[in-house]
């Protein structure tokens, strides 16, 4: 028979990851047995090139973001990583300090965000997406926008893309629900085109806001127009990629979107590089 105390531990913890997640998307409150509840409230700088993670031998699976494509040595690697969640926060970085003019928690910030007409991007968006995943996230990702699926839904990465992501996760040993994510634009550009520079001017200030109040370890930015937007560089994907760089005090690692490995799967190679160096970058912060 098993220990009560011991399932009573485990549904606690299954409750905590629910309530944080539904917060990350911007709930304020969810309902349980007819009652409301409060989730818990818990130019580009190159790093030193010297330091760049060693990169662990690709197996010989067409897909690297499969279980069977790690190499016995690179599966014990990331078996040791120190996962992201429910530790204890952690001062805001260097540069990266909660905004006064915005709202100081993530639930109000979600309901200003899809008040926001701050572009004509609120015309044609049927939702606005704000972000998925723990608040206590050790990695944040950053897409660029929503697409066709997220703009019904009303939350990141949920299409063909958002499916190749949570396997991108999968592939260093996270789940969904333990990292962070969100984009740039938290509204649907038409036709899914690339986002305009004043459109990411007036979200921006949001972005930094989730930042501020998420305080992630390390940035994985997907795409090269979040990588520029956060970057302020115009610089293509193939200089920017397989560096680490800093954003506020943050490191930040640039890497390929999902959609686009989609539409060229020659790319996963270099983006599971990229991706081994968001797991031996978590790994060394956890040892440190």
């Amino acid at each position: 028979m098993s220990d009560p105390r011991e399932e009573l531990t485990g549904l606690a913890r299954e409750a905590r990851v629910l309530l944080e997640r539904e917060r990350a998307r911007g709930r304020a409150y969810v309902t349980l047995a007819g009652r409301a509840m409060q989730p818990a409230d818990t130019g580009p700088r190159p790093r030193d090139e010297a330091s760049r993670a060693q990169v662990a031998p690709l197996a010989s699976s067409p897909d690297p973001f499969t279980p069977h494509s790690f190499t016995a040595d690179s599966t014990t690697r990331a078996s040791t990583i120190a996962l992201p969640g429910f530790e204890s926060l952690v001062p805001s970085p260097a540069g990266l300090s909660v905004r006064e003019d915005l709202p100081d928690d993530l639930g109000t910030l979600a309901r200003l965000v899809s008040e926001c007409r701050k572009c004509r991007l609120c015309e044609t968006r049927t939702n606005t997406v704000f972000a998925d995943g723990s608040v206590k996230a050790k990695l944040l990702l950053i897409g660029e926008a929503p697409g066709r699926d997220e703009d019904l839904k009303g939350l990141p990465f949920v299409g063909r893309a958002g499916q190749l992501l949570d396997k991108m996760i999968a592939a260093i040993q996270l789940r969904r629900d333990e990292v962070y994510i969100c984009n740039v634009l938290k509204c649907r550009p038409p036709e899914n085109r690339t986002p305009l520079q004043d459109e990411v001017d007036q979200c921006m200030p949001y972005l930094e806001q989730q930042l501020a109040l998420v305080r992630p370890a390390l940035i994985c930015a997907l795409g090269l127009s979040a990588v520029q937007a956060l970057l302020k560089t115009k610089s293509s994907m193939a200089s920017l990629r397989g560096r680490t760089f800093e954003y506020k005090g943050i490191p930040l690692i640039p890497t390929y979107h999902p959609a686009a490995l989609l539409r060229n799967p020659g790319l996963k190679r270099e983006a599971w590089e990229d991706l081994q160096r968001v797991r031996d970058t978590l790994k060394a912060q956890g040892a440190s």
